[in-house]
């Protein structure tokens, strides 16, 4: 697991700009999504071309904010990238910066049916969730992706980003939710990268400049309060 890394002068920034360290104090079950980044073989089985071991440790947070989630009435989103044959032509600067190996590879393994296109067994998938496909780093770029259109259709407002890795694809779809004007929370023991340099300036930088950084127990405990206080109604 990584040691996570808040600096103590970007916390005061913080509070010097919004009076609180925390720009999330509350979280409504059911305009809430937890969304799931690529938790898929191809990042997190032994030996896969983009393997990032620490994926794996992050899988009991991911399926207890799951499980808070569901129980708070608020909806599941597993991302499940797809590369498929036309992926060269439809983002072919991302494919320009791999040898042709390494570009079939990624093609084959990504695509449905590759060796590394599902999800990782040990995930808690249920019947309930959604499922929203993408092609490039971020969830919100269309075609296919159908993400800002799905959050809307469910009426979520706020979205808690987990996944792999922290510092591409789960940054790069917490940025685009934020400027999108959805609360984007990143959940910082609930993310993985190859390393806790990269980690933590991601974590940085997001939770100085586009929105709030908390732990898996910390989320869990926002959306367990709103149980409880619907329940004492």
């Amino acid at each position: 697991m990584h040691k996570i890394h808040i600096k103590p002068e970007h916390i005061e920034r913080v509070v010097k700009r919004g009076g609180k360290a925390h720009s999330v104090e509350s979280l409504y079950g059911p305009r809430t999504a937890l969304v799931v980044v690529d938790m898929q073989l191809y990042f997190m089985g032994e030996g896969q071309p983009s393997e990032c071991p620490e994926a794996r440790e992050i899988v009991p947070n991911v399926n207890r904010l799951a499980d808070a989630t569901r129980r708070a009435g608020g909806k599941v989103i597993w991302i499940q990238t797809h590369s498929g044959p036309d992926s060269k032509n439809f983002w072919s600067v991302y494919y320009e910066r791999m040898t042709p190996e390494n570009s079939e590879k990624r093609v084959t393994g990504m695509n449905p049916g590759g060796s590394g296109f599902d999800i990782w067994p040990d995930l808690d998938v249920r019947d309930e969730d959604l499922i929203v496909p993408k092609t490039t780093y971020s969830a919100f770029i269309p075609s296919p992706s159908k993400m800002e259109a799905t959050l809307k259709e469910h009426g979520i407002d706020t979205v808690l980003i987990t996944g792999v890795s922290t510092c591409t694809c789960c940054e790069s779809t917490a940025r685009d939710a934020m400027m999108l004007n959805y609360r984007t929370m990143m959940i910082a023991d609930g993310c993985a990268a190859p390393d806790d340099e990269l980690h933590n300036a991601t974590l940085n930088q997001f939770y100085l400049q586009f929105g709030d950084v908390q732990s898996t127990d910390e989320v869990i405990a926002l959306l367990d309060r709103n149980v409880a206080a619907a329940a004492a109604e």
